[in-house]
């Protein structure tokens, strides 16, 4: 009896052991790894630009500090602070009365000096005749010495009044000469007042836009300094921070075009170098706090020298700026296109992953698995981004999601987005 419980026992537990072994591999088999949900994207290819990018700053095309050329006292101001104006508009007016009067004192001059002129030529004209009457009586009293008609001292003394008559002839000329150079320097004396009556009315050189004017109604302007608005000779409460010692009244800047100013590594002076005689090279302009707002430009400048101390060359990009959404000193993203890559395979730029080995992506399978690629990187393309190698257009790549995915894990793809477009930078 003994022996048949010990004989059950035995038994039993052998049952229990199979039990619990079956239950193990049945829980084993219930914990299989459940597919990764991912999103992902088909690989394209197309055309794309290559590019350097730099950190540039904006410059007016033109500067001109508005100087004056004569000293007087500035009577008007023709525009406000900030205005766009354009070339020839006037500026400011400087006291015309003592210009007004150097004018009318020339012309004064020069009726006066006129009216010599005409005395000395009446006067030439009467020499001119009784020089012309001493010739004829000379002539006729010759004939008479010679018929023995008339004494020939008689004949000299006509003979010397002639050469008399021809020296005020000659004095005469040199009068009338001298009264045309009188004339001379009277008109010069005219255009030089009208000239400096000229330069009272200041006009614009430029089209562009005025900053802060430096001087009020009532400073005193010299061509070799200006009181400004710091001075204490008139104005309003001096506001303006220019030093009293400058001669400007306003400054212009032409900001339509304007430059974009760059500089680029030396090693990067080559290739740069080589597109530039293919063609002219393309710039693309984006304001920092506006990255996706791009305008358009042209390289128009490339220095003829690499800087020693930080072994860059500069370069300038000239851009058309009728908004004038640039402003002069402003910093600016600048892209430098170079050449076209063709059919260049593009993926969004969240799918690439970095690893201890390089970037990798994942390539999702016809099994539905994921397959770990490693992949070498190139530019950027807006929303996406360039691969040089390791995935082939039309490729299914994840996008998002990589974490969850194991390498030949299986993944279940919830969102498949359209094969992605652009990778113009241009847009």
């Amino acid at each position: 009896m003994k022996y048949d419980q010990g004989y059950l026992f035995l038994l039993l537990a052998a049952l229990s052991v199979l039990n619990l072994t079956g239950c193990a591999k049945q829980a084993a088999q219930s914990f299989d790894r459940p597919p990764a949900p991912v999103q992902a994207t088909v690989a394209i290819a197309q055309d794309v630009p290559t590019y350097l990018d730099a950190i540039g700053k904006t410059v007016a095309r033109e500067v001109v500090s508005v100087q004056p050329q004569v000293s007087g006292r500035i009577t008007q101001i023709h525009f406000t602070d900030g205005a766009n104006v354009r070339k020839g508009d006037l500026l400011f007016t400087v006291d015309t009365r003592p210009f007004e009067a150097n004018l009318k004192q020339a012309q004064a001059n020069y009726s006066k000096d006129e009216a010599l002129k005409r005395q000395a030529e009446a006067n030439l004209a009467k020499e001119i005749a009784a020089a012309k009457w001493g010739e004829t009586q000379v002539k006729r009293y010759g004939t008479l010495v010679e018929s023995g008609v008339v004494p020939r001292e008689q004949y000299e003394e006509f003979k010397a009044n002639q050469e008399s008559l021809n020296a005020n002839v000659g004095a005469a000329r040199a009068a009338v000469a001298s009264a045309n150079e009188v004339l001379k320097v009277d008109a010069a004396a005219i255009d030089s007042a009208k000239v400096d009556l000229s330069y009272c009315y200041i006009h614009s050189p430029i089209d562009g836009r005025a900053g802060q004017r430096l001087v009020d109604v009532g400073n005193v302007v010299s061509p070799g300094g200006t009181a400004n608005r710091n001075s204490t000779e008139g104005g309003n409460n001096g506001s303006a921070s220019s030093p009293t010692n400058s001669n400007a009244l306003v400054v212009i800047e032409k900001l339509d075009p304007i430059y974009a100013d760059f500089t680029i590594s030396q090693d990067k002076l080559t290739g740069v170098q080589e597109q530039m005689r293919s063609g002219t090279l393309k710039t693309e302009i984006r304001l920092p706090d506006a990255n996706d707002e791009m305008v358009a430009g042209t390289l128009t400048f490339l220095d003829n020298a690499v800087q020693n101390t930080t072994g860059t060359v500069g370069l300038r990009a000239t851009i058309p700026n009728a908004g004038h959404r640039f402003w002069p000193g402003r910093f600016v993203n600048v892209r430098l296109v170079l050449s076209t890559l063709h059919q260049a395979v593009l993926i969004p730029s969240t799918a690439p992953q970095m690893s201890a080995k390089g970037s990798f992506v994942y390539i999702i399978k016809q099994d539905q698995t994921a397959e770990q690629r490693p992949v070498t990187l190139g530019q950027r393309q807006q929303d996406l981004i360039v691969i040089e190698s390791g995935v082939a257009a039309g490729e299914l790549v994840v996008t998002n999601g990589q974490l969850g995915v194991t390498p030949n894990g299986k993944v279940l793809v919830e969102q498949q987005g359209k094969p992605a477009t652009g990778g113009n930078s241009g847009k």
